[in-house]
């Protein structure tokens, strides 16, 4: 993007704060609410079946499969999911991460 990582650092964060400002102002728009999730959060990592944390999983790997539950996952499927239960438990008060 930039040579300069500083630079490229703020023009990133400043992308990112209009885009959830813009997709807050479209969601109290159409009466939504916008759920944020800790940015730390091992989304990819952990199985969205049986809750199995993996100790470490590439980001090149697209498919794998749980080795508690023998589930298999979709990288992009299997994120959302936590992501989504995350949030949930995050409003229900329930959030254990």
């Amino acid at each position: 993007m930039v040579k300069n990582r500083k630079l490229a650092k703020a023009i990133n964060d400043v992308g990112w704060g209009q885009f959830v400002t813009l997709l807050t102002y479209k969601a109290s728009w159409y009466g939504k609410n916008v759920l944020k999730v800790n940015r730390f959060f091992a989304s990819s990592k952990i199985c969205s079946h049986c809750h199995h944390k993996l100790e470490s999983l590439p980001l090149s790997v697209r498919h794998w499969v749980c080795p508690s539950c023998q589930t298999q996952h979709d990288s992009d499927i299997n994120t959302s999911n936590n992501i989504r239960q995350q949030a949930l438990a995050d409003v229900a008060g329930l959030a254990t991460v």
